[in-house]
């Protein structure tokens, strides 16, 4: 079962066992969480469970075990306070511009308002933007870390070709994954949620184009 899968990839890999779960959900996926190796948590899905063969889902515990060893977890936490505080700061800075620009309105008589609109535009500017450019770069860099997730655990396994197939099979699968949810998401080993695809969809996605994921695995064999 996945825990004997877990046993044999964390002596490849040097990090301690981490507890291991199973979701009760027909739709196949993983996830990893966990501050660091040695607090990481493992599920899979039973659906990937039974749905899997045992070198596809070796190759998923693989890539989830290369999450918690690249300390992914933390990272994305940091990350997503990090564009709380930039979402924070522009609210902050809209306050002290309106004040502030409020305060100048009455020197409009020797030319100082002229200059606080120009500096309520600049702040307003920055308060639309910067979170929406900080959310982007957020979801980038999921992005590039699943890539780095899926090279690691296709080394780890000795198998990528296992790593593209089991991705496939996940992703052709119809089921969503019902206790998912747009913040948990970006845990999974693929989008949990069975959307439409769009551009800013796209732009937000927590996970690379599976499609790209399966050829380069299959150009790694």
């Amino acid at each position: 079962g996945a825990s004997d899968t877990n046993g044999c990839l964390t002596g490849g890999s040097g990090l301690p066992m981490p507890k291991v779960w199973v979701i009760e959900d027909s739709a196949p996926n993983a996830m990893a969480t966990g501050r660091d190796p040695k607090n990481a948590h493992v599920a899979a899905t039973r659906g990937l469970l039974d749905k899997l063969d045992k070198r596809e889902l070796e190759a998923v515990i693989a890539h989830e075990m290369s999450h918690v060893g690249n300390y992914d977890i933390r990272l994305m936490t940091t990350v997503a306070v990090v564009v709380g505080l930039i979402a924070l700061l522009a609210d902050l800075m809209l306050r002290f511009t309106w004040y502030g620009a409020g305060a100048r309105s009455s020197n409009r008589g020797k030319g100082g308002g002229g200059l606080a609109l120009i500096i309520l535009v600049v702040a307003l500017l920055f308060i639309i933007i910067s979170p929406f450019i900080a959310m982007v770069m957020r979801m980038a860099l999921s992005r590039q870390r699943e890539y780095l997730a899926d090279a690691s655990g296709a080394l780890l396994c000795r198998d990528p070709e296992a790593l593209a197939d089991a991705l496939e099979k996940i992703s052709k699968d119809p089921e969503p994954l019902e206790v998912a949810n747009k913040a948990t998401a970006h845990l999974y080993i693929a989008t949990p949620l069975k959307g439409h695809k769009s551009f800013l969809n796209n732009l937000f996605d927590t996970h690379p184009p599976v499609e790209e994921r399966i050829k380069l695995l299959r150009a790694m064999g």
